[in-house]
């Protein structure tokens, strides 16, 4: 099915599991396929494959395998040739794809692009889980269950003007920069840190842009160009529609107190045990029975946003461990009331809390967060003590 057409030389189709694009006139590609990768000047098409299923289901191994065999399997009953075509797969269906198209005085920049970030988001820099040897991937000794881990985030990118080889390579940095901002403004935990995801593992990307035999090719695509800005705005856009109708993540469903905690190693069982074994068994029942309206009470987030932000800072070296206890004090005193709505209270919960402000790391931090909700909720119904708050 032809859905839509950019700048008069590029066909976008679905069909089945795949979308892909047909060049109605030349481009030059840069792409990180495994089939005809790199900058190419002779492909016809571009192509999006789901090749499985995002849980449960190991199909995807073959375009690692035997990425030709899978290339013609895919490409044979659309009628394109595998040797014309760069091709990415995954997981996300197609039917879930976003489109974006950003035009400035004829400059026109178009993104389709399919998202999973559910089970395989990661930070630059986690740890690794495989290492590529001349037998293929072996895997790395990890403290976690061996596990197959979907989700990934495809970008096909298209430029309706001439580039040089050196701005269709610095195109894919600024599409990687928003992609990853994308992320960031989602708040999108990594599924192998604490830290906030900057991609997934199998993230893969295709930019192409319109030839021309003479006249002028652009030849830059860094933020402070206005062909910089257009790949910005279209792929921060595209990933974040994609991941909405892919994985239903939006800003307004991040807004809970868990979905900033979870990236520290708590679940909602743990996180709602740990609160209420600080509260008395009445008190407990009340909290689990109004847990989803807390949990997502804005200034309730807005604290515990605060506070994993901070948290952060001291990870990265901006604020000195010396610090930790009075400022985890206070950062989690806002939380207590936040939760109670004592602000009146403020010094009494910085107090208080800081004495269990003791260690920096992740099962310390998010021992002194619940018990910094128990606090709140016990005195926002006036008892006067919380269960294990007193000692």
């Amino acid at each position: 099915m032809h859905i839509t057409t950019f700048y008069d030389s590029v066909e976008i189709h679905r069909q089945d599991k795949v979308i892909y694009a047909k060049f109605l006139n030349p481009h030059l590609v840069l792409s990180t396929c495994r089939l005809n990768p790199g900058i190419r000047r002779d492909l016809k098409y571009v192509l999006n494959h789901q090749a499985c299923e995002p849980t449960g289901h190991d199909r995807a191994r073959r375009s690692i395998k035997d990425p030709k065999g899978y290339a013609e399997d895919v490409c044979g009953p659309l009628g394109i040739e595998p040797d014309k075509c760069a091709m990415m797969s995954t997981a996300a269906n197609m039917n879930n794809a976003a489109i974006v198209v950003e035009e400035f005085e004829g400059l026109e920049v178009a993104a389709v692009v399919t998202a999973g970030v559910e089970t395989n988001a990661g930070r630059a820099g986690d740890p690794a889980t495989v290492m590529e040897t001349e037998e293929g991937f072996l895997r790395l000794p990890s403290m976690e269950p061996i596990r197959r881990r979907q989700g990934t985030i495809n970008i096909m990118l298209f430029i309706g003007h001439a580039l040089s080889d050196a701005a269709l390579v610095r195109s894919i940095i600024t599409a990687t920069e928003a992609k990853s901002a994308a992320l960031q403004e989602l708040n999108v935990n990594s599924r192998y840190s604490d830290g906030l995801a900057t991609g997934t593992g199998t993230d893969q990307m295709v930019v192409s842009s319109k030839e021309t035999h003479q006249g002028f090719r652009l030849s830059w695509a860094g933020k402070h160009s206005k062909l910089g800005e257009l790949i910005g705005t279209t792929v921060k856009s595209a990933v974040k529609e994609a991941l909405k109708n892919q994985n239903r993540l939006t800003p307004q469903g991040q807004c809970s107190s868990l979905r900033h905690l979870e990236r520290f190693g708590i679940k909602k069982e743990e996180f709602l045990a740990k609160i209420t074994s600080f509260l008395g068994p009445r008190e407990g029942r009340l909290f689990l029975d109004n847990y989803k309206s807390i949990d997502r009470d804005p200034l309730t987030v807005a604290s515990v946003a605060s506070i994993c932000h901070v948290k952060d800072k001291f990870k990265w070296g901006i604020l000195p461990e010396a610090c930790w206890k009075d400022i985890m004090g206070a950062s989690s005193a806002h939380i207590a009331c936040a939760v109670g709505g004592r602000w009146d209270r403020f010094a009494i919960y910085r107090e208080r809390l800081g004495d269990y402000a003791t260690d920096c790391d992740n099962q310390s931090f998010i021992t002194l967060c619940t018990r910094a909700f128990a606090l709140g909720f016990q005195d926002k119904w006036g008892e006067k003590e919380t269960k294990g708050n007193e000692r």
